[in-house]
């Protein structure tokens, strides 16, 4: 079960809008630039800094890419981590998978090897880890949201939402080896599937529902921008292209 923590200080600081509730024009503008995207690559490909910077634009926020990757696009006491997925039918899809960061008992506890490990410990680690991040960037941020892009595999059907980025009580999840030798995690009260992680590469997964306010778009494929008329349109010179002398 996600735990939203009480803050005094958020009451003193409204959020930019209200939960998936998009500032006007937001579909329109998301529109644009997709179809900007598809005209000018000749490719259906939206890697997840696209989103980012996409994201960023159409809220006048800034785009500051985050190694944590909770913190992607900031403004005033305002945090998203931005994320990306496929699916065949983001108007429609109820539950996704969303990779959120590699969390290593390894490296944080300094576990030698985890396959002895008891699974609910191990599982108890590997929340600890994605809680003390989340913690860190609450920190800064009065709100911090995940905005998550659901794109079909041409990128004319989109769907977007956001969420809380929340911590998780430990005691409220139980874990077992799954046959792939991946941990899962589930919630206690429900016995639903929550977490996945995996030893090797130490991935963690967190499975989200789709709420049914997202915002889903379709577009008509664009043609593609003919080159020679960009640079024409453009006035290239090709004295913009120096060649570098590198002999030394």
């Amino acid at each position: 079960m996600a735990v939203e923590p009480k803050l005094r200080t958020v009451e003193k600081s409204k959020p930019l809008y209200p939960m998936n509730d998009f500032p006007k024009d937001f579909a329109l503008n998301l529109g644009k630039e997709v179809v900007y995207l598809l005209a000018s690559r000749g490719a259906s490909r939206l890697e997840g800094s696209d989103w980012e910077e996409i994201f960023s634009r159409l809220i006048d926020a800034e785009w500051k890419p985050s190694n944590v990757g909770l913190d992607d696009i900031v403004k005033g006491q305002m945090a998203w981590g931005a994320k990306t997925i496929k699916n065949k039918k983001p108007a429609s899809v109820s539950k996704i998978r969303l990779i959120s960061g590699r969390n290593s008992p390894v490296y944080s506890f300094g576990d030698k090897t985890v396959s002895e490990c008891d699974a609910n410990e191990l599982g108890g680690k590997v929340l600890s880890i994605w809680n003390e991040r989340v913690s860190a960037i609450r920190q800064l941020y009065k709100h911090v949201r995940t905005v998550v892009l659901v794109k079909s595999d041409d990128l004319l059907e989109l769907s977007v939402f956001e969420f809380e980025t929340v911590m998780y009580l430990p005691e409220n999840y139980w874990w077992q080896w799954n046959e792939r030798n991946n941990l899962e995690g589930y919630q206690r009260n429900t016995n639903e599937h929550i977490f996945t992680w995996q030893p090797h590469g130490s991935q963690f997964t967190i499975i989200e529902n789709v709420p049914n306010q997202r915002l889903a778009i379709k577009l008509r494929q664009p043609p593609l921008l003919d080159r020679t008329q960009v640079l024409e349109a453009l006035n290239f010179d090709e004295s913009w292209v120096q060649v570098l002398d590198t002999r030394s």
